[in-house]
């Protein structure tokens, strides 16, 4: 399978950024896509709404159904999937793309922000998915993929931020769980994250300001790299950790300075990307800071 017309995809926190840009990607097959967010008016500091989103799925060939959804609430959470369903039929494919983040230590990490992102992050992606799977179930070529980062078990990664990293591993451990309770049933669960920065407004407003921006790639390339994953037979290709470009160069892609904001600034590196893994041939990262870009939220 190479495109995702008539497919289904249920999307969290795909009013902007790396949520919105797999949405598009998928449009422009002519996919259906429900936009399961929060926000429904614009935010000072955050471009995008369900209702922009929706407009930009549209414009670029998709179908869209704009819906009012917090991922911690079980009630809204079985709602959007109903309404998706009775939209569109059934749903295909479910992307786990909201997330909170807060790049703080133990004694900077309030507990109404480390329940925000456990319940957002972690819980919020096993209970999509767990009222998802029903209907998945019933698809041609059911995925289930989440954006969230290879399981690297290192000290580093804890360190200066371990409210956040407990969450983000919480989603890559539905991936383990999950993609091995549902291997016999053919429904592929896999991950995704990024080698580097992705220019959205996390970066920008928390990490590293323009600077950041500048070092970053665009989020076009998780949306080509998510939809390489989403295309792929789901009996044959499950229980991954893909980092977005090793999946595109796999899928043929040579050509990656298509993807930077400024060609002429080194890219960085994002969180949690192994040491051990080597980028594609021609692709120079330079490494996060010591502190892990802690300082940066501060």
């Amino acid at each position: 399978m190479t495109s995702l017309k008539d497919k289904t995809l249920f999307i969290t926190g795909a009013s902007r950024g790396i949520g919105l840009a797999i949405a598009l990607r998928a449009a422009r097959d002519g996919a259906n896509i429900a936009i399961a967010a929060k926000t429904t008016e614009p935010h000072p500091k955050l471009k995008g709404t369900i209702y922009t989103a929706a407009d930009e799925i549209l414009a670029a060939g998709g179908n869209a159904l704009p819906v009012v959804c917090d991922i911690r609430d079980e009630a809204q959470v079985i709602a959007a999937i109903d309404k998706t369903v009775a939209e569109f039929g059934g749903i295909d494919i479910c992307v786990n793309n909201a997330s909170a983040i807060s790049l703080t230590n133990s004694q900077a990490t309030d507990m109404k922000r480390f329940d925000l992102m456990m319940g957002i992050n972690t819980r919020g992606t096993f209970m999509v998915s767990k009222y998802c799977i029903p209907h998945l179930k019933k698809a041609a070529n059911p995925h289930i993929l989440m954006l969230s980062p290879p399981l690297d078990m290192k000290a580093k990664w804890f360190e200066h931020s371990t409210a956040y990293t407990m969450a983000k591993f919480g989603m890559s451990m539905c991936v383990l769980g999950l993609s091995g309770e549902l291997r016999s049933a053919g429904v592929a669960v896999n991950a995704l994250w990024p080698r580097t920065t992705i220019a959205t407004a996390a970066v920008g407003n928390l990490l590293g300001g323009d600077a950041m921006m500048r070092a970053s790639r665009t989020p076009e390339i998780m949306g080509d790299a998510a939809h390489a994953i989403l295309t792929k037979p789901a009996r044959e290709f499950t229980g991954r950790f893909c980092i977005d470009d090793k999946v595109l160069y796999d899928s043929g892609v040579r050509d990656f300075d298509r993807y930077r904001v400024d060609p002429e600034v080194a890219l960085m590196s994002d969180f949690f990307v192994p040491d051990d893994d080597v980028p594609p041939p021609g692709v120079t990262v330079q490494p996060l800071p010591s502190d892990g870009g802690a300082s940066k939220s501060r």
